[in-house]
C-alpha cells in the first residue's frame, strides 16, 4: 500500500492543480472556478489510487478499470456545462477545461508531478495565452443580431453603413421599423470580438438603447 504520506502529497498536488485551472475560469467570470476544479481534479486523483490500491489487495492485474470510468463520468459532466443559448453553443471551452481537469487530477494520482505540473501549464496556455492570439487575428466570429433604438433613425442608418463600410464587414437583413414610438434598426453581421467593441464604441450615444444577440446563421 502506498505510504499516507505519499497519498496526501499526490491528493495536494491534484487540488493545487484544479485550483489554478479554476481560478483562471473564475477570473474570466465563468463556470468550473476554484472549489469546481478542486473538487474534479482531487477527485479524479483519489479514484486514481484507490483504482491501484483496489487491484493489489485483490490480485486483479486490470488497474484501469475505476480509471475508464473517470473519463465517462467527467465526460457526462462537462456536457452539463454546454448550453445552447439564442442560437448559438456555449460552454464548449469550460466543458473541455473539466475534462482536462480531471486528467490533471489521474496524473496527480498516478504520482506523475513533472507530468501533470506540464499538462496544466499548456491547459492554461490555451486558456489565457490563445484567447489573446484569437482576438488579434480576428479568429473568433459570430454571427450577431445587433438591434439599435434610437429618435433619429435617417442619421443613424447612414452613420451604420459608413461604420460597416469602413471596416468592411457585410450586413444581411437590414431592416427599419417603428416599435413603441422608437425606431428600431436590426440586421445581422458577422464579427469578431474586437470588431464587436469597435462597433459598439463607433455607434452609441444619447437617446439609444443598443443590442448584440448570437444568432445561428439561416442557410438555405
Amino acid at each position: 500500500m502506498l505510504p499516507l504520506s505519499s497519498i496526501l502529497a499526490r491528493l495536494a498536488w491534484a487540488a493545487l492543480l484544479g485550483s489554478i485551472v479554476g481560478l483562471e475560469r473564475l477570473v474570466r467570470r465563468r463556470p468550473a472556478g476554484m472549489r469546481t476544479g478542486f473538487c474534479i481534479c482531487v477527485a479524479a486523483a483519489f479514484f486514481t489510487i484507490v483504482s491501484a490500491e483496489l487491484a493489489r489487495r485483490t490480485g486483479d492485474p486490470s488497474t484501469t478499470r475505476i480509471a475508464s470510468n473517470i473519463v465517462q463520468g467527467i465526460g457526462f459532466l462537462g456536457a452539463g456545462v454546454i448550453l445552447r443559448e439564442r442560437g448559438s453553443v456555449v460552454g464548449l471551452t469550460t466543458a473541455a477545461t473539466i475534462f482536462a481537469t480531471a486528467a490533471l487530477g489521474m496524473g496527480a494520482g498516478s504520482g506523475m508531478y513533472l507530468a501533470s505540473g506540464a499538462a496544466c501549464l499548456m491547459l492554461l496556455f490555451a486558456l489565457v495565452v490563445l484567447v489573446y492570439v484569437e482576438n488579434v487575428l480576428n479568429l473568433k466570429r459570430r454571427f450577431m443580431l445587433f438591434r439599435i433604438t434610437t429618435d433619429t433613425p435617417a442619421d443613424m442608418v447612414t452613420e451604420i453603413h459608413r461604420v460597416f463600410s469602413e471596416m468592411k464587414l457585410p450586413m444581411d437583413n437590414f431592416q427599419v421599423s417603428l416599435t413603441g414610438g422608437k425606431n428600431l434598426i436590426q440586421f445581422d453581421a458577422d464579427v469578431s470580438v474586437r470588431q464587436q467593441e469597435k462597433i459598439v464604441a463607433s455607434l452609441i450615444g444619447p437617446g439609444m438603447t443598443y443590442e448584440m444577440i448570437p444568432v445561428e446563421r439561416q442557410t438555405e
